[in-house]
């Protein structure tokens, strides 16, 4: 059973105590996040209500749990509440975990592992976080934060990839990718060697050139050194591009 009320603050209300789970938001907090800057005079009383309707739905989804009670999970503390939650109740949480091993591994060299545990974490998003939320400023950030957190895990599992050497795999993925993220250098870059070690230096090289025109027409600037000491390397045909146990290790810089 869904516990998500149908009206929009006292979604609001669940969508920032879901994100900070198991930690205390306070009231001022939630206040700014339902209201903004025009709290009206029962916000105080209104808040308590949204509180307690979210309770409400809580309850009806532990029915079947007689050891638990809504107000053990939805926990008031001084100043502010706490959303108590199992391990996995919460998408996020998991997700943080989850990024959080993936990236262990990869520092630690593990890159099957960290591709796994990346793709598992990948896999817990259903499209754009709180979609289905109006959204006050503190969720904008949430939301921002989450999303940014996401590309990071995104570019680090298929970095992962190209250490593994799935580099004909991921042509077409990154492909999509910097259709829709045309001005993101590290996609770019790995598409760049994704293409490269497949044996299509040529089209690396377009990659480069369509990253460049569209970052001078945009914004008036030029790929970062980054970038182009890829783009000599692979002009060059560097050894260090190929795949071997020193060169995957991770791209240029």
């Amino acid at each position: 059973m869904s516990v998500v009320p149908s009206a929009h603050k006292p979604r609001k209300v669940l969508a920032l105590l879901a994100l900070h789970a198991d930690r205390i938001v306070t009231v001022p907090m939630l206040m700014e996040e339902v209201w903004g800057d025009s709290a009206p005079r029962s916000a105080a009383t209104t808040l308590q209500t949204y509180i307690l309707q979210v309770r409400r739905m809580i309850e009806a989804a532990l029915h079947n749990d007689p050891d638990r009670q809504a107000k053990d999970v939805l926990v008031t503390h001084h100043g502010g509440y706490l959303l108590e939650v199992q391990p996995g109740w919460s998408d996020v949480m998991e997700f943080n975990r989850l990024v959080e091993a993936g990236r262990r591994a990869f520092e630690l060299g593990d890159d099957r592992s960290a591709s796994h545990l990346m793709g598992r974490a990948l896999e817990l998003w259903r499209g754009a976080a709180l979609v289905d939320i109006q959204l006050g400023r503190l969720l904008e950030l949430e939301v921002l934060g989450l999303e940014e957190t996401r590309m990071s895990a995104l570019e680090l599992r298929i970095e992962a990839d190209l250490r593994l050497g799935r580099h004909s795999e991921l042509i077409g993925e990154l492909r999509v990718l910097t259709a829709r993220h045309p001005m993101q250098e590290n996609l770019c870059m790995q598409l760049m060697l994704a293409l490269y070690r497949s044996g299509n230096g040529s089209r690396a090289l377009e990659v480069f050139h369509t990253l460049r025109k569209t970052l001078t027409e945009e914004l008036g600037i030029e790929p970062s050194a980054r970038v182009q000491r890829l783009q000599q390397a692979i002009l060059c045909g560097d050894p260090g591009l190929d795949v071997t146990p020193e060169s995957v290790k991770r791209l240029p810089v």
